[in-house]
C-alpha cells in the first residue's frame, strides 16, 4: 500500500492534475471535496479525455473527468479481497479507506510484490490437498484378531488388528 495519498480537488483542472502526478512521480489522484473521497483520475483518464477529445487541458475540471463512485477496500481487507475487487471493477488501484478518509492506495503492484509469498503459500495447501494425510494405526507385534497368529506387523482394518496374510485375504 503507498502512503500517503495524493489527492485533489474536484474543482481544479486537469492541467492542474497532471502537474501534480507529473511532481510527484505517480498516475493517480484520488479527488476530493472537503477531504472526502468523491473520485479518482488517473493518467489514462487525462490521456482519454484530453488527447483523444482534443480539449485543452486547463480548460477541463476535474469533477468532469473524474471515475466515481470511489471503488474502496478497508484497510483490514486482505489482499485478495482487493484483487478480486479491482477485476470485478476492471481497476489497477483501489484506494484504502478508513473512516471516510482515504488512508492509502494499493495497486497491481503492490499485489505483484507480495505474489511470490502467496504463490507459495498456494502450493503448499494444495499439495496438502493432494495428499490426503493417511494415518496407519499399527502395532508393531501382537496377536492377529482373524487368525490367532502372532504377528510383527499388525494393522488396524475396522475394528479388527490383522496381520499381513488376513489382510491381504481380505483385499482379494
Amino acid at each position: 500500500m503507498s502512503s500517503p495519498v495524493l489527492t485533489i480537488d474536484s474543482k481544479k483542472t486537469s492541467q492542474d492534475a497532471g502537474k501534480l502526478m507529473r511532481k510527484h512521480r505517480k498516475g493517480f489522484l484520488v479527488v476530493v471535496e472537503k477531504n472526502n473521497p468523491v473520485g479518482v483520475i488517473s493518467e489514462s483518464d487525462l490521456i482519454e479525455q484530453i488527447v483523444s477529445k482534443n480539449f485543452k487541458a486547463s480548460g477541463i475540471k476535474i469533477e468532469k473527468m473524474m471515475k466515481e463512485p470511489v471503488v474502496a477496500i478497508d484497510p483490514e481487507d486482505d489482499i485478495l479481497a482487493a484483487s478480486r475487487k479491482m477485476k470485478e471493477n476492471n481497476i489497477h488501484r483501489l484506494p484504502v479507506v478508513s473512516n471516510g478518509k482515504v488512508v492509502g492506495v494499493i495497486s497491481l503492484t503492490d499485489i505483484a510484490r507480495t505474489s511470490p509469498e502467496m504463490l507459495d503459500l498456494l502450493e503448499y495447501r494444495l499439495k496438502m490437498k493432494e495428499k490426503p494425510l493417511e494415518i496407519k494405526e499399527k502395532i508393531a507385534l501382537g496377536i492377529c484378531d482373524s487368525c490367532d497368529n502372532y504377528s510383527e506387523d499388525l494393522e488396524n482394518a475396522g475394528n479388527e488388528w490383522l496381520c499381513e496374510s488376513c489382510r491381504e485375504e481380505r483385499e482379494s
